[in-house]
């Protein structure tokens, strides 16, 4: 069904959905004070870049000119340093209100980004074994009485799909082609090798321009602002999806990402600052489909990868520390040969999130949440 737009605070909605940090939002509501915001790096963030293990001996080889930025940044304890360009996201862990978790990753273990967000998104074991996602599933686990939710895009995020009733928003103007949309035009190309070789060009380009052209820090911000103005009213959201696209740093990583952080670092500035007290009721999670390759590539990028990090943010968090069971960077300690390995499941962090922040029993979640996975819930994040 469609949602009066009177439902969206003033005119400040259409400066959401402004190209460079890609935002999309989606948001439900449920009988409760908690307020849970879900923020979906696509593309593949990278972790190693976002929070760097700089106690690794073997850190600043494995990433040569990715390294730099470290040099002077917070150091978080003895093994990780937070990127320069999260400085409210480092005052937070500052203040134990955000907590860090590294070499984690969902069951997949591959590197199409269609298949890895979709097992993000549906929580199963595998590409496209469930329908339905985890973020809808959690709507049956909180009072059904008031449990609504809505998508505020031109098709509603694979979290939020399933039985439970999902409302739609779509701006009047045509929406700028997706991620998906594009990649998808890229696979029917496979097959013409000239086709192939012109689009991937294009995509290269675009890619390199599109998100640093359109300042992703002042859109993030505006995306940030808007989410807390849904989640401040008594009658308002209580829970949040955020879209947000460019983490697939291939070539120019260094530049790319750094904008990207700096991006993600204003939307949690203008998420904190707009819910204000409501803040301490507040968890914020941050996190993508897949990490990316320990070593750089020959155009100063990153290639797909596992393991990658995740965050979660805001004043019910218990925060102030790096959750990992560090596998080592050295090359006989990399997944293929290549890859940060995998030491967390994903899904516990989530269903240990998402579980202490609502009140809700982890032997009865998980398995609604995560059907099929054998993980248990990391305890003690609230």
């Amino acid at each position: 069904m469609m949602i009066d737009r009177r439902f969206f605070i003033g005119a400040g909605a259409a400066s959401a959905f402004a190209l460079g940090f890609s935002p999309l939002i989606a948001f439900s509501r449920a009988a409760t004070s908690k307020r849970f915001i879900f923020i979906i790096q696509r593309g593949a963030a990278d972790g190693l870049g976002t929070i760097a293990p700089v106690g690794d001996p073997a850190f600043a080889g494995a990433r040569g000119a990715l390294a730099a930025d470290f040099g002077a940044a917070l150091k978080l304890d003895s093994m990780f340093a937070l990127h320069p360009n999260l400085k409210t996201i480092g005052a937070l862990y500052g203040q134990g209100q955000a907590l860090f978790a590294h070499a984690v990753a969902s069951p997949y273990r591959d590197r199409s980004h269609f298949d890895g967000q979709n097992v993000l998104e549906t929580g199963g074991s595998g590409a496209y074994q469930v329908k339905d996602g985890w973020l809808n599933r959690l709507l049956g686990q909180l009072p059904a009485e008031q449990a609504r939710a809505i998508a505020v895009a031109a098709t509603v995020p694979v979290a939020l799909r399933g039985p439970h009733e999902v409302a739609s928003y779509a701006p009047s103007n045509l929406p700028i082609a997706s991620d998906d949309l594009l990649q998808r035009v890229a696979m029917l190309y496979q097959g013409d090798s000239q086709l192939h070789s012109l689009w991937s060009e294009a995509m290269n380009t675009r890619m390199l321009t599109s998100d640093m052209a359109a300042d992703p820090g002042r859109n993030a911000a505006a995306t940030g602002s808007l989410a807390a103005k849904l989640l401040t009213p008594t009658d308002g959201a209580r829970i949040v999806m955020i879209e947000t696209g460019g983490w697939d740093t291939h070539a120019g990583q260094r530049a790319r990402l750094g904008l990207q952080l700096a991006g993600l670092d204003a939307m949690i500035a203008a998420l904190k600052d707009g819910l204000g007290p409501l803040w301490a009721e507040t968890m914020v999670l941050v996190a993508t489909e897949f990490g990316r390759t320990v070593a750089i590539n020959g155009t100063g990028g990153t290639d797909h990868g596992t393991a990658s990090s995740a965050m979660l943010l805001g004043g019910a968090v218990k925060g102030g520390r790096v959750l990992a069971d560090w596998p080592g960077l050295a090359p006989a300690a990399l997944y293929e040969g290549r890859d940060l390995k995998p030491t967390m499941a994903l899904d516990a962090l989530i269903g240990g999130a998402v579980a202490g922040h609502f009140g809700l029993d982890p032997a009865r979640l998980m398995p609604a949440l995560f059907p099929g996975t054998t993980a248990k819930v990391v305890g003690g994040l609230v």
